[in-house]
């Protein structure tokens, strides 16, 4: 497949604010062009990540961006997100940057993990969202694998759902924006499934935008979803593409990254700050060619402006709380970026504007198709019930999907135990009724419940996998033991040889390493995802229901619900 060269309109914007380095903060000022040269191109590139069809205004700590430290210490926070207010400020920075030089992209996870206003199409609203948004081009993100690679292509292509149609009851054309897909390739053909790279052209100077997810894929999707398909390094691929992109004569190069990074330290609250950042992305950027000039990242949620290698690195949160604004200068004779001449700055999305009126329409048009079984109650929460996560590992929402799980399996199956994934947990619960919506919000994937035989050794060694994959399975209620944080743990080739678990208990009684035991999880871990490869070693599987039908179910029976406990595993040091 050779890649297409893209040469599409743009939307236009721009805000000049200054942008902190890795360590050291540092303005960049603006550079004027060569007395007797042309006049360098300004470009403005708006960028986004980790949308998860987040059309409504998202609610909680998901729906707030914290901007600054009060006097007293606490948080300055403002209410942003929601893709009509994300649409008027991408419109509002383009308007901005007089010369209608702006191109708005993204790094990837735009659908998956959804609210039920898009995941119950499909994501076909967040997708038709996006293009009414002004979005030029995307990578794909773990989570655009979700469905898997034909049901991506659709997104793409457009058509109807082969099982469901057209759920809303109009044509479904595909997406406005070009999805790019550098280093995700057809195992059969060894060719990219999609476009791994476009060439975007502004008053003469061509823009290379490469696109990727993270080489781990594989390992965070289920294997439905990455059948057939393989994910090559990230580096190799960066560099591979922007090799090909500057034999073009393309010197301004962009990597869209579904992969990034963390940063740490007092000011890391502050949006557009970039202190002790870690994580794949340092040593992904450092490794990249020297001819890339921008990566815009995503995956960890988290938000940055950062310069590692002398590229741009950022990202934008998630949920479309923040937009990213990056402003370039680019000597048209050379087409090379003038690094000193460089802004960046995270723009919280705002709720204060104006909504866009047809992202208003668009929202008002998928409620009226989705009906009342949104509003459905399905249970009643006592109390809040979070997802933050206490030492131990453990959150109160995690051990409560945990427990349905163990009832929804227990009678039938014969279950003495459940474990949830920590990722599979995306939302909170707050006091009062709990909608379908609600459950859905905490539980979108759509997995199946898998109970399988383990052994108590394996059992043990599944425990100890934890602290190698470094993911705390949430455990149910029967389910009891000690982990001595500095002991040693195991290793990824022999995770059964840590030994930080210890005292391992079923109902409290001591797990007989001989002995098996049925224990419950979704299919997603089972087939070994998130690197808990030892579940593929259980054996007498049987696939239950779906996880959200045991976890609505269960919000049902027992009315009303409260938050459990975190005290499953104990600490030691």
């Amino acid at each position: 497949m050779s890649p297409s060269v893209l040469r599409r309109g743009t939307v236009a914007a721009a805000v000049t604010t200054a942008m902190t380095g890795l360590v050291v903060a540092a303005t960049l000022a603006p550079a004027g062009a060569a007395p007797n040269g042309p006049k360098p191109v300004q470009i403005q590139l708006l960028a986004l990540n980790d949308f998860h069809g987040a059309l409504e205004p998202p609610s909680g700590s998901g729906g707030r961006v914290q901007t600054g430290v009060n006097a007293d210490g606490t948080a300055q926070n403002v209410d942003a997100g929601g893709v009509e207010y994300l649409s008027t400020q991408l419109q509002q920075l383009a308007a901005e940057q007089r010369k209608h030089n702006t191109i708005t992209v993204a790094a990837g996870d735009l659908i998956g993990a959804s609210p039920l206003l898009s995941a119950a199409f499909h994501d076909e609203p967040t997708i038709e969202a996006l293009g009414l948004a002004g979005l030029d081009y995307a990578s794909v993100g773990n989570h655009e694998f979700d469905e898997g690679s034909a049901e991506l292509l659709r997104i793409q292509n457009g058509g109807c759902h082969p099982v469901d149609g057209c759920a809303d009851g109009t044509p479904y054309e595909g997406a406005d924006f070009q999805y790019l897909s550098a280093n995700a390739f057809v195992t059969e053909t060894g060719q990219p499934l999609l476009d791994p790279y476009a060439i975007h052209d502004v008053q003469g100077v061509e823009v290379g935008f490469i696109g990727m997810t993270l080489e781990g894929t594989g390992q965070i999707v289920s294997q439905q979803g990455v059948a057939g398909l393989e994910f090559l390094d990230e580096v190799e691929t960066a560099n591979r593409y922007a090799a090909e992109l500057q034999a073009r004569g393309v010197e301004t190069i962009v990597v869209l990254l579904h992969e990034g990074g963390r940063q740490s330290g007092p000011d890391a609250w502050n949006v557009d700050q970039c202190n002790g950042l870690t994580g794949p992305i340092v040593d992904i950027a450092t490794g990249m060619s020297d001819a890339i000039d921008v990566v815009v990242s995503g995956h960890t949620h988290q938000a940055y402006n950062c310069r590692i290698d002398g590229k741009v690195v950022t990202s934008a949160s998630s949920n479309g709380r923040l937009v990213t604004d990056i402003d370039l200068t680019v000597d048209k004779r050379t087409g090379d970026v003038i690094d000193d001449a460089t802004r960046v700055d995270n723009v919280p999305v705002v709720r204060t504007v104006p909504a866009d009126p047809a992202q208003t329409a668009l929202i008002a048009r998928y409620r009226t198709a989705l009906g009342p079984i949104a509003t459905r109650v399905v249970g009643q929460a006592a109390g809040p019930i979070p997802t933050t996560a206490a030492p131990s590992g453990e959150s109160p929402m995690g051990n409560l999907i945990a427990d349905a799980q163990l009832a929804a399996t227990d009678d039938e199956q014969g279950a003495v135990a459940a474990f949830m994934n920590p990722g599979g947990v995306r939302a909170g619960i707050e006091p009062g009724p709990i909608t379908y919506e609600e459950a859905f919000t905490v539980q979108p994937f759509a997995n199946n419940l898998v109970t399988l035989d383990l052994t108590g050794a394996q059992l043990d060694c599944l425990l100890e996998q934890q602290y190698v994959v470094n993911r705390v399975l949430q455990p149910s209620a029967s389910v009891g033991y000690t982990v001595s944080a500095g002991a040693p743990a195991g290793t990824t080739a022999d995770p059964c040889s840590g030994q930080r678990v210890n005292g391992l208990t079923i109902a409290g009684t001591p797990v007989d390493p001989a002995a098996t035991y049925r224990v419950t999880v979704n299919n997603f871990i089972a087939d070994g995802g998130d690197g808990f490869t030892v579940l593929t070693q259980g054996t007498n599987r049987v696939t239950g229901m779906i996880d959200l039908d045991a976890f609505t179910a269960y919000l049902t029976a027992n009315q009303p619900v409260s938050a459990p406990a975190t005290n499953r595993i104990t600490l030691t040091p």
